[in-house]
C-alpha cells in the first residue's frame, strides 16, 4: 500500500517520505479500513517535528502520522462481526501510542475506533471528528446540558472553536466568542451571538457586559488567558481547557479564582474514557444529522503532499480543518 511516514524528527519537508508498504491485516478485535481521507491535526505536525519537551526521536522506527480519517471497512478480525465489512467509518486514535496512523491507504485497529458513521455524511467531514469534533463536543458537554447557560469560546475560528460555537448553540447556550478579527463574521455565521478581538484591550470589559458572567469557558489559550478567565466567569463556572500552546507553564491568578471556586477541566481528547466518548459521540452524531454542525474544511491535499498539509495546519488563519485525499 502507498504511505507516508517519517523517521527523524524535523521540518516536514525534511523527514517526511512517501513509498510503499506491506498492506496490514486486521488482528483479533480489529478492522481494516481503506482510507479515503485522512485528517491533519496540529499535534501531528507538532509531534513530527520533535518539539516536545523531553523527546528526542520517533517512538517507533518508522511513524505513519494522524489519527483522524475516514473510509470504508474492508475486512474484519476474528471476534468482529462480519456485517461490519462494507461499512463506511470515521477513526479515532488512529495514531496514538501506535506505529501506523492514517497517513496511508488502509489501517488496522481496534474495531470500536472506527465509528460507523450517520447515512450520507461526507467522508470529508468524518475525517474531521476524531480530534476536531469530539474536542468541541467534550470542551461543551463534558459537564451537562448548556441549556440557558453562557459560553465562552475562544478562538471561535480554529477547527475546535468553530465547532465548539456551533455545538453550544445548538445545545441552547448563549454564546460569546473571541477571534482575529478579520475572522468574526465567520464565527457569527457560525452562531455566536457575541464575538469580540481577541486582542481588544477592554475585552474582559466587554465578555462581562455582553454575558453577565460566563458559566463554561472552551479555552483554547489558558496561559494567556488565566487572568481574563478569572474576571469574566460566574462563580462555581468551570474553564474547559484544551490548549495552552503560547505559555505551557501558565501563572495562576489564585486568588480571583479561588473567591469565585473556579473549576479547571482540562480535556485531552486521546485519554477520554469510553463510555464517556461514546455520550460525546452520540453527540456529535445528533448534532450532524440536526444540520447543526458543519465543520469547515479548509484545504485537501494529496497523499504525496503529506509535508505541504503539516505547514498548512501550522499556519496562523486558517479557516478550517487540513485533509490528506488518500
Amino acid at each position: 500500500m502507498r504511505a507516508v511516514w517519517y523517521s527523524l524528527f524535523g521540518p516536514a519537508a525534511n523527514v517526511i517520505e512517501l513509498g510503499e508498504i506491506e498492506t496490514p491485516q486486521p488482528g483479533p478485535g480489529e478492522v481494516r479500513v481503506k482510507l479515503d481521507y485522512s485528517g491533519v491535526n496540529p499535534s501531528d505536525a507538532k509531534a513530527r517535528s520533535g518539539s516536545r519537551p523531553g523527546v528526542t526521536k520517533p517512538p517507533y522506527d518508522r511513524v505513519i502520522p494522524h489519527s483522524d480519517g475516514s473510509g470504508v471497512i474492508d475486512a474484519v478480525g476474528d471476534g468482529v462481526d462480519g456485517t461490519r465489512a462494507g461499512q463506511p467509518v470515521w477513526i479515532w486514535n488512529g495514531a496514538w501510542q501506535r506505529a501506523f496512523g492514517t497517513a496511508a491507504e488502509y489501517i488496522c485497529l481496534p474495531a470500536a475506533q472506527a465509528v460507523a458513521m450517520p447515512a450520507g455524511l461526507d467522508p470529508q467531514i468524518g475525517a474531521v471528528l476524531g480530534i476536531p469534533g469530539l474536542t468541541a463536543a467534550q470542551t461543551v458537554f463534558g459537564g451537562g446540558d448548556v441549556q440557558d447557560q453562557t459560553l465562552l469560546v475562544s478562538g471561535g475560528a480554529g477547527a475546535v472553536g468553530h465547532n465548539a460555537v456551533q455545538l453550544a448553540k445548538w445545545g441552547g447556550a448563549r454564546v460569546i466568542a473571541t477571534c482575529s478579527a478579520d475572522a468574526m463574521d465567520r464565527v457569527h455565521a457560525a452562531g455566536a451571538d457575541a464575538v469580540f478581538d481577541y486582542k481588544d484591550p477592554d475585552l474582559a470589559a466587554k465578555i462581562t457586559d455582553a454575558s453577565g458572567g460566563i458559566d463554561r469557558a472552551v479555552e483554547v489559550e489558558f496561559g494567556v488567558n488565566t487572568a481574563l478567565l478569572g474576571d469574566v466567569m460566574k462563580p462555581m463556572a468551570t474553564i474547559a481547557a484544551y490548549g495552552s500552546g503560547k505559555d505551557m507553564t501558565p501563572t495562576l491568578p489564585f486568588g480571583p479564582y479561588l473567591f469565585k471556586a473556579l473549576k479547571l477541566d482540562i480535556t485531552l481528547i486521546y485519554l477520554l474514557p469510553q463510555d464517556q466518548r461514546e455520550s460525546i459521540i452520540s453527540r456529535l452524531h445528533d448534532a450532524l444529522i440536526a444540520g447543526a454542525l458543519k465543520p469547515a474544511i479548509g484545504a485537501v491535499y494529496a497523499l504525496k503532499d503529506c509535508a505541504t498539509a503539516h505547514e498548512a495546519v501550522m499556519t496562523p488563519g486558517r479557516a478550517g480543518a487540513v485533509l490528506l485525499e488518500v
